[in-house]
């Protein structure tokens, strides 16, 4: 069997996968999105690293003896907010928030978890994990909050590898006149006539966030499990913040042996953001015809403990390099095993980069397997593959797209011939405004997307 090898956020070191709760048999649970808006290619990055991380698992374990859990929270106050500024229900925002999550992790390529529990369907192994950590000292009500006590456990702050203090200095702690100390964090928190709430013992009122993953994790995997996951931005105080209540409340075990982090990502060498106009949803990518194989091939190019950059530059490499693993591989019948350099490499430490690189070499029928094994699809099931083999448009374009376009470009050569410049202004400002990209050139005009696409704004012109 071949040895696993992850690195470990809390002992700073690579460390070998020995499942240990049940010989031969690995958890893992991974922290799901927060259902109030589409994912943005943030949020979609660990999804794609611990598809893989479970894919790898099962190749090695077997499907039956691996268990994924990753939740989905549904209630928070972000999800409170967002309803209020859209004037739907909750319940209505976060069944179709869901819905759109998993329409685009499908398209990206990412198997659905084992388990996927929602945060309001445990609820009652909430209230009882606080309760019991009121009871043994480690939590207290104060005016319908009940929160943590942070100094009541010795080890807060390992994880992060910082003092107490410089977490205070660092992080946004509210400030809060029932606290006993800054750090002490909410399990509990009243909640309004018009919020969704719960009866408990301190009164009508919803959980705080982080003891939702404490308890569900603690539901299906018990106090002791062996991956726990997410994005580095939860690293502090999410995951500190549960080993310190799942520890308390579960002295008997250990909770999670392995803690994983997959970095941050940028676009074009920039943090993403609305404001540098250079923010985007999977689904915005996916709408300008970027398929999704192409997207989970430029997330698996970078390794997942590394900052990773979407430029354009990456979108068309993948492109041409899936393109040429297609034809390699198309109509060709997968070997049975993944060739060992590719395992080696995904072993240790979920190397996609290195992975990717031994694949360039691979014969067709091993090629294929090892695409398999990361989540990359057959040749044969790819629409814009056998697209562009048959003749069609480039890489990544819709036809009917396309087709919209080409007619408007028509529409405005016309126009100038007619010397109807307004018009011609007005079909080139809504291109633009669609973020279609033109270029005058002799003889007429051609077009490509920009970094930004919203082909609807088309719909306009009439």
């Amino acid at each position: 069997m071949t040895e696993i090898r992850l690195w470990n956020t809390r002992t700073r070191a690579k460390d070998p996968l020995e499942p240990t709760v049940i010989p031969g048999r690995v958890s893992i649970y991974v922290c799901g999105p927060t259902v109030y808006d589409r994912a943005h290619l943030g949020n979609a990055r660990p999804s794609v690293v611990f598809d893989v991380l479970n894919r790898l698992l099962r190749h090695t374990y077997g499907d039956a003896n691996v268990t994924y859990v990753r939740n989905i929270t549904d209630v928070e106050d972000k999800i409170i907010d967002r309803a209020a500024e859209r004037g739907i229900g909750i319940d209505e925002l976060t069944a179709t928030t869901e819905a759109w999550y998993h329409q685009d992790m499908a398209a990206l390529g990412v198997l659905p978890p084992d388990v996927e529990p929602h945060a309001t369907a445990f609820i009652p192994q909430m209230i009882a994990m606080i309760e019991t950590l009121v009871a043994q000292g480690h939590a207290y009500a104060a005016e319908g909050h009940v929160l943590f006590a942070v100094g009541s456990y010795a080890d807060y702050g390992a994880l992060s590898g910082r003092s107490v203090e410089d977490m205070i200095a660092g992080a946004r702690v509210e400030v809060a006149p029932y606290k006993r100390d800054p750090m002490d964090f909410v399990l509990w928190k009243p909640s309004a006539p018009d919020q969704p709430g719960w009866d408990s013992p301190w009164g009508r009122g919803r959980p705080g966030w982080h003891i939702e993953c404490s308890a569900m994790s603690h539901a299906i995997l018990g106090d002791s499990f062996d991956i726990h996951g997410g994005g580095i931005d939860l690293q502090f105080p999410h995951h500190e913040n549960e080993i310190a209540q799942s520890k308390c409340a579960h002295p008997e075990g250990a909770f999670a042996r392995i803690w994983m982090h997959n970095e941050m990502l940028q676009v074009e060498g920039k943090k993403m953001s609305k404001s540098l106009g250079n923010f985007f949803t999977v689904r915005d990518l996916l709408d300008r015809g970027v398929p999704g194989e192409v997207i989970r091939f430029v997330f698996l190019s970078t390794h997942y403990r590394k900052p990773m950059d979407w430029t354009e530059k990456k979108r068309g490499e993948a492109e041409k390099r899936l393109t040429a693993w297609f034809r390699k591989t198309d109509g060709v019948e997968a070997a049975k095993v993944v060739p060992a350099r590719v395992l080696a490499a995904l072993a240790d430490d979920l190397n996609t980069h290195l992975a990717l690189t031994e694949m360039n070499s691979l014969s067709a029928p091993y090629l294929k397997a090892a695409m398999r094994l990361i989540g990359l699809p057959d040749a044969e099931e790819v629409d814009w593959f056998r697209y562009v083999e048959s003749g069609g448009l480039a890489v990544g374009v819709n036809s009917e797209a396309a087709t919209k376009i080409d007619e408007l470009l028509a529409r405005r050569s016309e126009a100038k011939n007619n010397r109807n410049f307004a018009e011609a202004d007005r079909i080139r400002d809504a291109l633009s405004e669609a973020g279609v990209v033109i270029k005058d050139v002799p003889g007429g005009s051609v077009w490509e997307f920009g970094m930004s696409v919203d082909l609807n704004k088309l719909e306009a012109l009439k």
